[in-house]
């Protein structure tokens, strides 16, 4: 088995093949944080994540503004979460800093397949 960048968690339900003839699954879980961190490492792992998606949010938001004359009801509904994550997250770490203990972080993302209807 080829070495993958990332880890597989969860697999199942074979639906197809991927091109390499590797199955192609229902949903797949990735492991996208998995570690013990100071708080500067933490801090600087998790803002660029919730910058990031910010910034996607924003610019799908501008993208709707530019051509429809309209906002984008998602990134909306998003960026207004996202902000209030970013900003417990600021204070999270600045606890962790202040008692001088370390954070334990994971994440995972979870990737499904969604049949399109007519």
């Amino acid at each position: 088995t080829p070495h993958l960048p990332f880890s597989w968690v969860h697999t199942c339900h074979v639906i197809s093949l991927l091109p390499n003839n590797q199955p192609m699954n229902k949903h797949e879980t990735l492991s996208l944080i998995d570690g013990h961190f100071t708080a500067d490492e933490a801090r600087e792992v998790l803002i660029s994540i919730f910058q990031a998606k910010i910034h996607f949010h924003v610019m799908r938001n501008f993208s709707s503004q530019e051509r429809f004359g309209c906002h984008d009801k998602v990134a909306m509904e998003r960026l207004p979460i996202l902000k209030k994550g970013l900003e417990r997250i600021q204070e999270l770490v600045s606890r962790s800093s202040e008692i001088n203990e370390r954070l334990i972080v994971t994440a995972q993302v979870r990737i499904q397949f969604e049949e399109v209807g007519e």
